[in-house]
């Protein structure tokens, strides 16, 4: 019995991802940020995001300087990682299929109150961020 597993992401794949699906619902002036995965940096990520948004995108590579790890800003850190994995893992896990539909429910359990909340709490941690003049934070 043969398997089948998802393709990696490389830079080829995650570059169409940001142009066929990501880049074109961005609003005007949007200020684009990603992690140091190493697809997100490969070269022909970076020259599309320096021609994409001209000194508005943050990450490994780019021109605009930002803290390299900062865990208690991105929503995704302080939320919803933590939130899944709760969740996901609340039962045993049979098999890979299993985990992919665990993932999949979980995330299309995320109601739009539990989103206005994590917006607010991000415009809190924004706040702290602005009024210590970007120094260091914990939040917890």
């Amino acid at each position: 019995m043969t398997q089948h597993h998802a393709p990696t992401v490389t830079s080829n794949i995650y570059l169409d991802m940001l142009q066929l699906y990501a880049v074109p619902q961005f609003p005007e002036g949007v200020i684009f940020q990603q992690d140091g995965t190493p697809p997100h940096y490969g070269n022909i990520v970076r020259e599309f995001l320096d021609t994409t948004f001209p000194q508005r995108w943050i990450g490994r590579g780019s021109a605009m300087a930002w803290p390299p790890r900062s865990p208690d800003i991105p929503p995704l850190d302080f939320y919803l990682w933590g939130y899944v994995k709760q969740h996901v893992y609340s039962e045993r896990i049979n098999d890979i299929n299993h985990l992919k539909q665990r993932i999949t429910d979980v995330i299309h359990s995320v109601t739009l109150d539990v989103l206005t909340l994590v917006w607010e709490e991000l415009d809190h941690r924004l706040d702290v961020c602005r009024a210590r003049n970007g120094a260091h934070i914990e939040l917890r």
